[in-house]
């Protein structure tokens, strides 16, 4: 059994995969442990 898919297809899945991929980097980057070493500019330069 022979299935082939469309070549769009392909490329639309992979393009999800990266999107999701990056969007749950910088949700573990904002909120998860490494959030502990990001300062707040706005903290920093208290006028």
């Amino acid at each position: 059994m022979e299935t082939s898919s469309s070549p769009a297809l392909t490329v639309a899945i992979a393009v999800l995969a990266v999107l999701l991929a990056l969007t749950g980097y910088g949700v573990y980057t904002a909120f998860g442990a490494p959030s502990k070493a990001l300062s707040d500019p706005f903290d920093d330069h208290d006028d």
